[in-house]
């Protein structure tokens, strides 16, 4: 086995995960308190981990380089093509949104706390595209180069806090539990462990090993889940309910609330610095990544014309969006989780239930495992449609002190 290249996917697959779910998750998670919601992460976690291997399987058995949507064009036709087509598109969009809601909220506050300018969260919203856009001209080479070291500095500020943090932390804030709101943060959760629309890529460059593949998956995604265990630990312990419950009351990332609570200056920027740049390794990536998708999905001309309309097709409706539902954070991480149950669980069961070759998809066992996991994507959808007609609303409010 080619050990640089398991250790390769396996960044590729735990770095995938990275972004603004971080900054959403205790906000959302910490009405149900820290034990129920390590017990939904885990949940999630072997959910996605099933899923996962499932796009091992099938890109195996394909054994040429293409994305989901070939894929599911190739295993369940023309309709599992479409809803990929769809699911993708919107699953991107609202990652987009999210990114933009939540850089919007951190630029805002860096503006007044080093600048004494105060500008409208709409207004910070551009701050990403102005800043980064052009690095989505230039496409994969610039994002890469840039790339390389935003994962550096994220790195170093993620030690930083998970060294400092500790003394912070109140051990009673971690005593409150309540398992209705685990039902309400399910679709927030599931953001968190979404790596799949890598595996194709992982595909092709372990030359569809599965061993190799099955390594990277396991492995990447257990880093996903003890890193986000962790930071759930930090924020919770540190942040107290009533606190996290109105950055969830003002939709707005839980920097702002964590900066708050640090006794050091240094702390408190390198809280800061985490948020930022956990965001910007995620959003260069999803940028990119759905900007090609528009070039090869509409058949946009290749060329500078070409390019320019992809990043106004990438921005624009997200900004959309954001001008719509003002912050809209914790919005688009619920949409986004929404999109994640389609594309990642759903499709890839069915799938997977296509595969002829594979004699454990054929058994009563398999099929309970895809039919199992089409019903908890179902559930998914249907707490995203609960969520947004406020069912929970009232709960959260009085466990919270709202």
């Amino acid at each position: 086995m080619n050990a640089s290249k398991v250790a390769g996917g396996t960044l590729l697959v735990s770095g995938t995960t990275i972004g603004a779910g971080l900054l959403g998750l205790p906000a959302t998670c910490a009405f149900m308190g820290f034990y129920p919601s390590i017990l939904l992460f885990f949940i999630c976690w072997l959910f996605m981990l099933a899923a996962g291997i499932f796009f091992v399987d099938i890109s195996c058995d394909i054994k040429k380089k293409a994305n989901i949507i070939t894929m599911a064009e190739k295993t369940i036709g023309k309709w599992g093509m479409a809803v990929s087509w769809i699911s993708y598109l919107l699953l991107l969009y609202s990652l987009m949104a999210l990114y933009l809601t939540g850089s919007a909220v951190i630029f805002k506050d860096a503006m007044e706390i080093l600048f004494g300018i105060s500008l409208p969260s709409f207004a910070a919203s551009f701050i990403l595209p102005l800043l980064f856009g052009w690095l989505i001209y230039l496409g994969t080479y610039g994002v890469d180069m840039v790339n390389r070291y935003l994962m550096a500095a994220l790195v170093l500020s993620y030690v930083l806090l998970v060294s400092f943090l500790p003394s912070h932390i109140q051990m009673e804030n971690l005593q409150h539990y309540a398992f209705i709101p685990a039902i309400y943060a399910l679709p927030f959760v599931i953001t968190a462990f979404g790596y799949h629309i890598i595996i194709p890529t992982l595909g092709s460059y372990m030359k569809y090993d599965r061993k190799m593949m099955i390594y990277s998956v396991v492995i990447g995604s257990v880093i996903a889940l003890v890193i986000n265990t962790l930071w759930q630990f930090l924020v919770l312990g540190v942040v107290p309910l009533d606190t996290l419950a109105i950055a969830w009351k003002a939709d707005t990332p839980i920097t702002p609330a964590l900066a708050k609570m640090v006794t050091s200056n240094v702390l408190g920027i390198g809280v800061y610095l985490f948020s930022i740049f956990a965001i910007l390794t995620s959003f260069l990536g999803v940028a990119l990544s759905l900007s090609d998708f528009l070039i090869d999905g509409f058949k946009i001309k290749k060329g500078w014309e070409g390019r320019l309309l992809a990043i106004a097709l990438t921005f624009v409706p997200p900004l959309l969006f954001i001008s719509t539902y003002g912050n809209g954070f914790l919005l688009a991480l619920g949409y986004a989780g929404a999109f994640v149950a389609i594309l990642l669980l759903f499709i890839p069961s069915m799938m997977v239930w296509k595969l002829k070759g594979h004699t454990f998809y054929q058994s009563t066992m398999g099929h309970t495992l895809m039919i199992t996991t089409v019903i908890f994507a179902g559930c998914i959808v249907t707490v995203n449609i609960l969520n947004r007609w406020g069912f929970f609303t009232k709960i959260l409010e009085k466990i919270g002190g709202l």
